[in-house]
């Protein structure tokens, strides 16, 4: 046997269920006043928008006048020419042919000083290569990766000159040093 207030419970979820079915169908509805094919706030909208006048727009920007330039340096020399090439003339150039020495295989930033051997001109340089091997170099060796020559040994410092290239087929020399590393 079913109580009552089931059964009342029961009627009202009926009811309210009901009323729900029908206020949902009522909202997909459309107006009263029209038909099925029409929308007439649609195309209200849209002749309100049309009968509205147009903004006015932003006049263009005044074009800058520039100089015209007229390029009269036609009788001076090409400036992309190899005019400047002195790849054919005897200047500087490294030698092809000479063997290289040990420490021209590293770099000059990576050669440290660690001391020198002998006294006045028979000085000695000792110079320790990133293998933490210790050589020893004389005016006239070479070393670093631009074919530096050792024109100097002092107490505190080698002196070289490298042979560099000048960006037009040539090369430079360029002086350079490495100093007595303090430890």
């Amino acid at each position: 046997m079913i109580s009552q207030s089931t059964t009342s419970l029961r009627k009202a979820t009926r009811v309210f269920g009901i009323m729900g079915l029908i206020l949902f169908s009522a909202g997909c509805a459309r107006g009263i006043n029209s038909s099925p094919g029409e929308a007439p706030n649609l195309e209200k909208w849209i002749a309100d928008v049309q009968a509205r006048p147009a903004p006015a727009l932003e006049p263009l920007p005044v074009m800058q006048q520039f100089e015209t330039f007229e390029y009269a340096a036609q009788s001076l020399r090409d400036p992309f020419s190899d005019a400047w090439s002195n790849a054919d003339s005897g200047g500087l150039r490294p030698d092809p042919n000479r063997r290289k020495e040990t420490l021209e295989q590293y770099p000059l930033d990576s050669l440290d000083m660690v001391g020198t051997i002998g006294k006045g001109g028979a000085l000695v340089a000792l110079v320790m290569a990133p293998d933490k091997v210790t050589y020893k170099v004389r005016p006239g060796a070479y070393l670093g990766q631009s074919d530096g020559r050792i024109t100097g040994v002092h107490e505190d410092r080698i002196e070289l000159v490298e042979l560099v290239p000048d960006g037009a087929g040539g090369w430079l020399e360029r002086p350079a040093s490495i100093a007595l590393e303090d430890q």
